[in-house]
Order: structure tokens, then C-alpha cells, then sequence
């Protein structure tokens, strides 16, 4: 079975999507060495989005660049989940699978369709509720040279909650865009 990940660029003041959900500051971004995005949607079967961010992207779809307007560029193809309270809504629009239910519900389903392949998470809240639960394996993160100083939070918790990570791996490939995966650091159990 394939990891569930989440993965974001962020801005280095902690934001992965601007007021509105505004995404043109990407481009702020350094470019990823050559077969970095492609070898990153190769390993995902399966996105599990939120209903404000895919909302976003078809209200900004005329506005958005090749980069901002697909997941991976472009480079990715496979199934996309959207999770609303509202999945009538989406019924027309076949490119994605909007699922009324909990995270849980929504990792089990998609793990039967990624089998191997990984689950990529693209939504804070989304990333949020699975944590809570531990279903995150692996946090990726690039980092983009670039203050928004208002927009979507990386992780936002009213009255805090800590959670601790494991350094995993550097992308020596992409040094300038800060690429790290980490993986959570969960307690050991007790000794008997």
C-alpha cells in the first residue's frame, strides 16, 4: 500500500494559498530541476482536495498559469477527490469524485483505488483532519521565496496543537526551494 502524503509550497511566511485562494505567487517559486514534478505525480494515484480550493480554481480558471492551474502542472493525471458537504453540486463535472464523508472514509476509499501508489493531500483543513486521526505518512514541503502575509495557513489550529517531525529527506536537486520530506514523529510505545 502506497503512503498518504501532504504535500504544499509555501510561502516562507507559512502560506499555501494567498487571500482568496489566490495561487499567481507561485511563480515566485524556483524552478524545480528537470523531472522533479513529473517524478512526484508519478508516485500518486490519487489527490484528496477540499470544496474552497477546487471553488477557487474554477472561479480563478481564465486567471491561473500552467503551473497553478492543474495539480503538478499538469504533470499528474489520475483520480481526484473533493470532499464538500455538498457533492450534488459537482455532480457535473466527471474529471473529479466529490465525496460527502470523513477523512478516514475518504483515505480508505482512495486507497482502494491507488493500491501501490501514493495518496497526495492538497488541502490544509483536509491535511488538518488527518492529522488528527494519524493518517499522514509523509509531509512534503517547498518552500517559495515570498512574504503573502495573509491567506491560507500551512496548518491552523484555534488554541494550538503541536506536532512534531522527523527530517526524512533533503531534495539535493532542488536546494534553493528549501524541498524537505519529513515524516511524523509518533511516541513509542511504552517498554513492557
Amino acid at each position: 500500500m502506497g503512503k498518504v502524503a501532504w504535500g504544499f509550497t509555501a510561502s516562507i511566511d507559512g502560506f499555501i494559498a494567498g487571500p482568496d485562494h489566490d495561487m499567481s505567487w507561485l511563480s515566485a517559486s524556483e524552478p524545480n530541476a528537470e523531472g522533479t514534478t513529473e517524478d512526484m505525480a508519478s508516485k500518486v494515484a490519487v489527490i484528496i482536495s477540499g470544496r474552497r480550493g477546487y471553488d477557487a480554481a474554477k472561479e480563478q480558471a481564465d486567471e491561473r498559469d500552467e503551473l497553478t492551474s492543474q495539480p503538478f502542472g499538469g504533470a499528474w493525471s489520475g483520480t481526484e477527490i473533493i470532499l464538500t458537504h455538498r457533492p450534488e453540486d459537482l455532480a457535473g463535472d466527471t474529471s473529479v469524485t466529490a465525496m460527502n464523508c470523513t477523512i478516514t472514509e475518504a483515505v480508505e476509499y482512495a486507497q482502494q483505488i491507488a493500491g501501490d501508489s501514493d495518496i497526495q493531500i492538497i488541502s490544509a483543513d483536509i491535511a488538518r483532519q488527518a492529522l488528527e486521526v494519524d493518517l499522514i505518512d509523509e509531509l512534503q514541503v517547498y518552500v517559495a521565496p515570498v512574504f503573502l502575509g495573509d491567506g491560507t495557513r500551512i496548518f491552523d489550529v484555534p488554541g494550538g496543537r503541536r506536532v512534531d517531525w522527523e527530517l526524512e529527506t533533503i531534495d539535493t536537486a532542488n536546494t534553493r526551494s528549501f524541498g524537505r520530506t519529513y515524516r511524523p514523529k509518533r511516541s513509542s510505545p511504552p517498554a513492557d
